[in-house]
């Protein structure tokens, strides 16, 4: 009994310091909050967004087979209703290249359009399918670049009707995978203990052990020609520039309170956004020497796990339970 009480005890006094650190964040805060919330009519959770060039016609993707569009930016949308069977999807990435566009998620489906979204056309996915499908990226004409949850890449140029093996092997089940503009692919482990690189040339992935005992939560390709990562307990670290594996020092952007770090994103090569757990948004105007938090966005009642900057003005950060905030260019975080 008297060890029971001192169990409590302890776990009394452990919530306590956390309770104690959540209130004595010393981060700067940002001026202004650039971050508009956009209101959905939908609480799905969704997982990709993407526009045609023009900028203003775009798809939100999700759980429960959910698809929005909107065609004035990004400001507001409405559901797009496909007639497809009654299995739920998780549409799990969505990518256009001019008026080519694709979505993709599981159980396996693969989507595609050729006149801007005005039409789709579900093609057939091969039952050996390694894995099930993760991202497409739309390349041109009737071309697109899929990979899947274990780290298979595939291309077509046909429209999908046929596939090239990008790698002999998969790497493993992934904890998420990027894609940069020259083609090159960088996927995290499942269990965050090692991550994998690929270029187009190689014909296998290149394993990399992580150069610290935290798991990673996630990494990226940046602007400034260096990766990045965030692992658990808030940490952000980068490479030197063009280099896989040499690794600057550690930083805690908000070492009191940012354990939950899930994504990052460039707008510029100098300014950086990571978003996490409980609306937990923070920005770098310095390329990740310093950091600034977006106390505003503080309130908003979700986990932030996705953020896409199209251009430097064209901005979103997905949330849980269809949360959705828009970059607003006009307004200036300094």
């Amino acid at each position: 009994m008297h060890s029971l009480f001192k169990l409590w005890q302890r776990v009394v006094v452990l919530f306590a310091v956390v309770v104690l650190c959540f209130g004595c964040s010393t981060v700067a805060s940002l001026d202004k909050n650039p971050w508009q919330v956009i209101n959905l009519p939908s609480e799905a959770n969704f997982q990709d967004i993407n526009f045609t060039d023009d900028g203003q016609h775009g798809w939100l993707v999700g759980s429960k087979s959910t698809i929005l569009e909107t065609k004035d930016g990004g400001s507001s949308w409405q559901p797009l209703a496909l007639e497809l069977d009654d299995q739920k999807y998780l549409f799990s990435s969505v990518s256009f290249n001019g008026q080519e566009g694709w979505i993709t998620g599981e159980p396996s489906i693969l989507l595609h359009t050729d006149d801007g979204g005005k039409s789709w056309e579900q093609i057939p996915l091969s039952a050996k399918l390694p894995g099930k499908p993760n991202t497409i990226t739309a390349l041109g004409p009737n071309s697109a670049e899929m990979t899947t949850d274990v780290g298979a890449i595939y291309r077509t140029q046909d429209g999908g009707k046929n596939w090239k093996a990008m790698v002999q092997e998969a790497v493993g089940v992934l904890r998420n995978i990027a894609r940069s503009p020259d083609g090159k692919y960088l996927a995290v482990s499942a269990k965050g203990n090692f991550y994998s690189t690929w270029e187009p040339g190689q014909e296998a992935w290149q394993g990399h052990n992580r150069n610290s005992s935290r798991r990673v939560q996630n990494m990226g390709f940046g602007k400034d020609g260096r990766l990045w990562m965030l692992a658990r307990g808030g940490q952000v670290q980068f490479t030197q520039p063009n280099s896989l594996e040499e690794w600057d020092e550690a930083q805690y952007p908000e070492l009191s309170t940012s354990w939950g770090l899930i994504d990052m994103a460039y707008r510029t090569p100098e300014e950086i956004w990571v978003a996490g757990g409980s609306g937990n948004l923070l920005c770098s105007f310095d390329g990740g020497k310093t950091w600034q938090k977006d106390r505003e966005i503080e309130n908003v009642p979700s986990n932030l796990y996705k953020i896409v900057f199209a251009n430097p003005d064209r901005g979103f950060i997905i949330g849980q339970r269809g949360v959705l905030l828009k970059y607003q260019p006009n307004t200036q975080a300094a």
